[in-house]
């Protein structure tokens, strides 16, 4: 192994850590997080109305009628009456369907139009209907149907605030419904409130007709929605802002975006912004999809980030904040124009809002700013990894906890980043036309999609076959760790060999195709960038130049960024050095104990140091003989503030060094 000097190496390493991790504790995603894995743990879907393909029949429409005018003043109460118009076109030969319908939340009184007679029992709604239907043939019922004084973590009511909050399975607690992201439909709410409130839901206000003290709103959504994504925001003296987005594609046309906030907030900031967050968004997706827009803080019921509604965003309050509204705002366009079809495809929703968290960032600070956002949700993965996969196919028959399901580790920091590293193999030009084509695809535009779905876009722009990226990367758990080495080869007359073997060494995932970029630094001061694909295990790529080579850095930018390991100087051929071997310390990140491990080929005096960035010793062992073979030397680093620090092994006169994060 050559000797390699600790001043270089400090070079070297600096190269490849040009920017500061950021805690993502204070991101968007992170405060998504708090607020999803927060919510009450709902039942979960039947099984017998719950199938991974079509079911019996394709809801067209929800037309719900709520009289909600009692909720807003003491005590309180979370009960009221209500009746839903379900309009539906079957799509197999029917004489009954089965709907979702809390038997705790909600009573049943009488149902009409093509039904004859109901039972509801086990949350499961099921109405018999007035004859045998065909496919292709509409029909429609109408329940009538009481909300219970219950708290049931959907519909909430309490200090003159009444709202719905639903993902992923609450729509059923406030009206029956197929409670499934796969089955979307219109939607048309009106609800009798007090005067005093103002009340907001999805789609457009068609009219609100003032009646004394009764003011009855009437929303109705021009697109489909999702029942999870369905929403009633309203509060006793709300306060109200509307900006208007115009349309790139169309000036004349404008988008109306509602500020729904409590006194005492300031949503002033993101209502200036959200012009610029919009077109930037419009331009690189596809143009704004909805009729309207809006964001409403909500109550304490309520206390972290935010819900994407589709076309009404709830917020926490006074989360007026650009990283959660950033993240928010991005679903409109991914999980809610287009929804995952299960939720073994929540990926879709939540990896890309994550990820475009920091791509908005990119839009001001530029891409340097984008990578240091997208690195810290690969660190923050690579330090807390759970150990599962991005998507679990049992996932779409059977609803996970929202702990597994909204997992911060997997759900976003490993979603986010996953998004990231396709950009990175694709190159951004491939990468946001695969983007825009996914958002234009009028078989999923207003529907829903499942990975599979997007992986065929990626397919079809690219005219190559990714199956091995998504099947690595979001159907596999963990990630790969790299022990790669290389060699200089001096081949005389002035030419020079580099030899770059990759080598993974994880046990606990197959192995990780990926192009892998290697920057190689010459005496000259010169440098190239060299990317090779990287297809099998333990593979030697061999390059020629007609220069002395002086270091190699593997993927020097760190666009690889859900990976562990390192990469150092091999054992040349004909060597007469020790063939000393250091390896990465495990775990990496450390919180406490960690161990180093070595391998020499002869019986050797060897002491272990580890020093900070500035070259400072923080601690030693003293200098003991190994056998020849493999050894490990176990460290506490308990004490040691967070940060990076160097780890030196010293024998026979030479030094090896290798890096770790201490992290608290």
């Amino acid at each position: 192994m050559k000797k390699i000097s600790f001043t270089l190496f400090l070079l070297v390493f600096a190269a490849t850590c040009l920017y500061a991790q950021i805690d993502t504790r204070s991101t968007g995603a992170y405060k998504c997080y708090l607020k999803k894995s927060g919510m009450q743990e709902l039942p979960k879907l039947p099984s017998q109305i719950t199938t991974a393909g079509p079911h019996a029949y394709d809801v067209l429409k929800y037309t719900l009628d709520l009289d909600i005018y009692h909720c807003y003043t003491t005590p309180y109460p979370k009960s009221f009456t209500a009746n839903v118009i379900i309009d539906f076109k079957a799509d197999s030969v029917i004489n009954f369907i089965k709907l979702n319908a809390s038997n705790t939340s909600l009573q049943i009184d009488s149902i009409k139009l093509n039904a004859s007679s109901f039972t509801h029992t086990g949350n499961v709604l099921t109405v018999n209907l007035d004859q045998t239907y065909n496919p292709g043939q509409v029909a429609h019922i109408h329940i009538y149907y009481k909300h219970n004084d219950v708290t049931d973590g959907a519909f909430y009511a309490s200090g003159g605030f009444v709202f719905t909050d639903c993902e992923p399975e609450g729509a059923r607690h406030w009206f029956p419904c197929y409670d499934s992201p796969s089955d979307k439909a219109l939607s048309e709410l009106t609800v009798k409130v007090p005067a005093n409130v103002k009340l907001g839901s999805n789609g457009r206000l068609a009219d609100s007709t003032l009646n004394g003290d009764t003011l009855h709103y009437h929303w109705v959504s021009a697109n489909n929605v999702a029942t999870y994504l369905m929403v009633m925001t309203s509060k006793v003296n709300y306060k109200l802002d509307i900006k208007y987005y115009h349309k790139y594609t169309n000036p004349n046309d404008s988008v109306p975006i509602r500020f729904y906030y409590n006194a005492g907030e300031s949503p002033y900031a993101m209502e200036n912004v959200i012009d610029s967050m919009t077109r930037y968004y419009s331009r690189n997706w596809c143009e704004h999809p909805f009729e309207k827009n809006g964001f409403a803080t909500l109550n304490s019921q309520f206390a972290w980030g935010g819900m994407e509604n589709q076309s009404l965003t709830s917020l926490c309050p006074n989360c007026w904040s650009t990283d959660v509204v950033s993240h928010e705002f991005a679903h409109q366009w991914y999980g809610d124009m287009i929804t995952c079809a299960t939720w073994a495809d929540i990926w879709l929703n939540e990896g890309f809002a994550t990820w475009s968290e920091a791509y908005w960032l990119e839009s001001s600070n530029g891409y340097p700013t984008y990578l240091q956002l997208i690195q810290s949700y690969a660190g923050t993965y690579l330090q807390s990894n759970p150990g599962w996969a991005i998507s679990d196919s049992s996932w779409a028959t059977s609803t996970p906890s929202v702990n597994v399901l909204f997992d911060y580790y997997i759900t976003y920091c490993k979603g986010g980043s996953v998004l990231h590293q396709l950009r990175y193999v694709l190159g951004d030009s491939t990468f946001f036309q695969v983007m825009k084509t996914y958002c234009a695809d009028t078989s999923l535009k207003y529907k829903s999609s499942t990975i599979g779905n997007y992986r065929d876009v990626v397919n079809a722009v690219t005219g190559g076959d990714y199956t091995w990226f998504f099947n690595e990367w979001i159907f596999q758990p963990n990630h790969p760790v790299y022990a790669n080495t290389y060699q200089f080869k001096n081949q005389g007359g002035g030419n020079w060999r580099v030899d770059f073997n990759a080598r993974q060494t994880q046990t606990n995932a197959t192995f990780f195709k990926m192009p892998l970029p290697v920057k190689i630094h010459f005496t000259d001061n010169s440098d190239t960038l060299i990317s090779v694909m990287n297809d099998v295990n333990n593979q030697l790529f061999s390059f020629y130049f007609s220069k002395q080579p002086q270091t190699l850095v593997f993927d020097p930018d760190d666009e690889i960024v859900l990976k562990a390991g390192q990469t150092i100087v091999g054992v040349p051929e004909n060597s007469d050095q020790s063939g000393v071997i250091l390896g990465q310390n495990v775990p990496n990140p450390v919180s406490s104990q960690t161990k180093i491990p070595f391998v020499v080929q002869s019986s050797s005096a060897v002491q272990v140091i580890i020093v900070n960035t500035l070259g400072v010793e923080v601690w030693k062992t003293s200098s003991v003989t190994y056998t020849s073979g493999a050894h490990t030397i176990e460290a506490d680093l308990s004490v040691l503030p967070a940060g990076v620090y160097v780890y030196i092994l010293k024998t026979g006169g030479r030094s090896y060094t290798g890096k770790m994060t201490v992290s608290r």
